[in-house]
C-alpha cells in the first residue's frame, strides 16, 4: 500500500511532502530514502515497491525546494533563508523518527542516492546512532577548498541578487561537465542511465527540469563541506555499517575516484563496516540502469545481511 503525507518542515513555514510504501506482509525493517537533486521521492516508486515487497516499510520525503515539498514554483530550487541545509537534514530526522515510532524494534536503514548521498554523510555524522545501516549512492568527493570557493561565490551572489537567483555560471560549473563523456549524446542527461526510456521521462517532467538557485547551491556546498571535516567524521558511530555504491561510468562520481575516496575515509577514520561496489558500466542513478535488478538484489542482500 502506498501512501502520500504531509509534515511541517523545519524552515516553519513549508509542508513536506512524504510517501510510504507499506508491504503487505508483515514488515521486517525499515528503509528510509533521501533523493537527489532536481527530482523527487516517488522516482523511486519502482525501487520501493520492490523492497516492500520483501517486507520492507519504506518512506522518504521530497527534500525542500523538491518535488511537492514548496509553496510555488519560484521555491523549485531553494532551500531555506536560514540554515537552509540543516532544515533538510531536519526534515530528514523528523520522518525518522516518526517511522520509528511506528516501528521502534525493527532494524531501521537510510539510503541516499546524489544530493540525497551528501545529506546522508552528514545524517550519519549527525543523526548516525541507532541506524542499522547507511547506503550511500551516487556520491563524489570535492576538496574543501574547492568547496570554500563555491561558497564565497554562491553567498557573494546570494547578497548581491538574492537566494532565489539562478545562475547558469554557477549551474554550469557544478553540473556542465557531466554529459561531456558521453558525447556524441541524444539528450543532455545521458549521463544519467543507459535506459533511454528513462530519460526521456526525466526530461518531460518539469520536477526535473529547473535551475537550482544560488541559496541551493550555496547550503549544498556548506552541507558537503560540514560532511568532510574531521571534527565530524569522529562523530560517526564506529560500528555503523556503511555501503558506498555507484556506477563505474558515474561523472559525479568521476568514474569511480570519488566512491573510492569517500569509502577509504570511512576506513581511516575507523569504521568497522564498509562496503564499497561500484556497477561496471553503470552510470549515475544504478536504480534506473539497465541491469537495475542486479543491483536490486545486491542492494538487499547488503542490508538482510546487516539486521
Amino acid at each position: 500500500m502506498k501512501n502520500e503525507f504531509y509534515y511541517l518542515s523545519k524552515d516553519g513555514l513549508t509542508q513536506i511532502h512524504a510517501i510510504e510504501w507499506i508491504p503487505e506482509t508483515e514488515v521486517r525493517g525499515v528503509l528510509q530514502i533521501a533523493h537527489g537533486m532536481v527530482e523527487f521521492i516517488d522516482r523511486y516508486d519502482r525501487f520501493a515497491c520492490f523492497m516492500a515487497s520483501k517486507g520492507f516499510y519504506v518512506v522518504g520525503n521530497d527534500h525542500l525546494g523538491h518535488g511537492k515539498s514548496v509553496t510555488d514554483e519560484s521555491q523549485l530550487g531553494y532551500f531555506a533563508k536560514h540554515d537552509g541545509n540543516f532544515c533538510v537534514l531536519g526534515d530528514m530526522q523528523t520522518l525518522r523518527e516518526n517511522s520509528q515510532k511506528k516501528y521502534p524494534d525493527l532494524p531501521y536503514f537510510l539510503l541516499g542516492h546524489s544530493m540525497g548521498s551528501f545529506f546522508t554523510r552528514e545524517f550519519i555524522e549527525k543523526y548516525g546512532e541507532g541506524l542499522s545501516g547507511a547506503i550511500i549512492m551516487g556520491t563524489g568527493y570535492q576538496p574543501i577548498a574547492t568547496l570554500d570557493l563555491g561558497i564565497a561565490l554562491t553567498g557573494v551572489l546570494q547578497q548581491a541578487r538574492g537566494g532565489h537567483f539562478r545562475s547558469a555560471m554557477v549551474n554550469n560549473m557544478a553540473l556542465g561537465s557531466y554529459n561531456k563523456t558521453f558525447e556524441p549524446s541524444r539528450t543532455k542527461n545521458d549521463w544519467l542511465t543507459k535506459d533511454e526510456k528513462i530519460v526521456d521521462a526525466y526530461e518531460a517532467n518539469p520536477l526535473n527540469q529547473f535551475m537550482f538557485t544560488v541559496n541551493g547551491y550555496y547550503n549544498l556546498f556548506r552541507g558537503m563541506r560540514y560532511s568532510e571535516r574531521q571534527v565530524n567524521l569522529d562523530k560517526i558511530p564506529k560500528d555503523l555499517p556503511l555501503l558506498v555504491v555507484s556506477g563505474q561510468n558515474d561523472p559525479v562520481g568521476e568514474f569511480g575516484k570519488g566512491p573510492k575516496k569517500v569509502a577509504q575515509i570511512y576506513l581511516e577514520n575507523g569504521i568497522k563496516d564498509v562496503t564499497l561496489k561500484l556497477f561496471p558500466e553503470d552510470r549515475h542513478e544504478i536504480l534506473n540502469e539497465l541491469d537495475r535488478e542486479e543491483v536490486d538484489k545486491y542492494l538487499l542482500d547488503w542490508i538482510e545481511k546487516r539486521m
